[in-house]
């Protein structure tokens, strides 16, 4: 008997499943990066969002498994079995995030629906968008316009317009399949009236005269041997979406000259660069970067009002 047909025999119930999976999650060398950060949410997760028990919300509390308490040891049909079995396989042996198996995620506490053609939202930028940027905002509904580069899902320019109900938000990216999820992601917020997906290599293809107060952008950053050495999850990943040139500053560079004339002078412009921001201070040392902190540990992200830009 094979083991495929032993695991369906011997496991029967979502707690045999959440057991199961831990071990095997456990033994089996993967990277958490994509949204959970150990074996047992990540199952957890897994579980309640295939067998549709949690269909909205991966917050924390959901994730706990006391809240399944009625439906621990609830017996699943073959083809639910079948199919976790599946899932649980893919995550191990294929090394697939989470957030692809179940094709959605959390950002800013927002559901957001995600696949292969977009990375999975992971960015500090998220924090501080909670925290509407404070101090350097100090009147969030004074706050008319956004643009969020490179918004990939869209994540950063939807939460923007949770946190910043009175901007009108445009989402850019050079990626059409990005877009496309960029749409569905708008849609799903009902957000067509305040969130506009545009097609744009950068600020190519916004108007000359257009002004932001809020300019975002979370851009490829990884440099090449970086790339080479993530984590196999990560290469699951768009490539286009990760990688920015030897040193991963590609757009960075672009970002930090073209800015200046789409910010209000009033604005501010926050840039992720992850690991590369030492090499950002060598190229620029003379430019006084505001580098964020974040109760996370995160780092690598940047902020520069328009005088400071006005100065590059």
């Amino acid at each position: 008997m094979s083991q495929k047909i032993d695991i369906l025999s011997d496991l029967s119930t979502i707690r045999d499943f959440i057991r199961y999976g831990f071990t095997e999650f456990n033994k089996n060398n993967l990277y958490f990066g994509h949204g959970t950060d150990n074996s047992w949410d990540e199952i957890i997760a897994l579980i309640t969002y295939s067998l549709n028990i949690v269909p909205n919300n991966l917050s924390p509390d959901n994730l706990n498994p006391d809240n399944l308490n009625i439906l621990l040891d609830a017996k699943l049909l073959i083809h639910e079995k079948q199919s976790l079995i599946d899932l649980i396989n893919k995550r191990i042996n294929e090394k697939t995030p989470l957030a692809y198996l179940i094709q959605q995620t959390n950002f800013c506490d927002l559901n957001f629906y995600v696949d292969k053609r977009v990375i999975i939202p992971r960015s500090p930028i998220g924090s501080l968008i909670q925290e509407q940027f404070s101090p350097w905002i100090e009147e969030p509904h004074n706050i008319t316009s956004a643009l969020d580069l490179c918004t990939g899902s869209g994540c950063i320019a939807i939460a923007l317009a949770y946190y910043f109900p009175e901007a009108n938000i445009d989402a850019i990216d050079l990626s059409d399949d990005a877009l496309a999820v960029t749409n569905i992601n708008i849609k799903k917020h009902e957000l067509q009236n305040q969130v506009k997906a545009i097609k744009s290599d950068l600020f190519n293809s916004i108007k000359a005269n257009k002004k932001y107060d809020l300019i975002i952008s979370n851009p490829p950053y990884v440099n090449k041997k970086d790339l080479e050495q993530m984590p196999k999850e990560y290469h699951h990943e768009p490539k286009m979406a990760l990688e920015a040139g030897d040193d991963g500053l590609d757009l960075a560079h672009r970002i930090l000259k073209e800015a200046i004339n789409y910010l209000n002078p009033n604005g501010i412009l926050v840039v992720e660069v992850g690991n590369s921001q030492y090499d950002l201070e060598n190229a620029y040392p003379h430019v006084p970067f505001t580098w964020m902190e974040f109760d996370s540990g995160a780092s690598g992200v940047f902020l520069l009002t328009y005088d400071q830009l006005n100065n590059i």
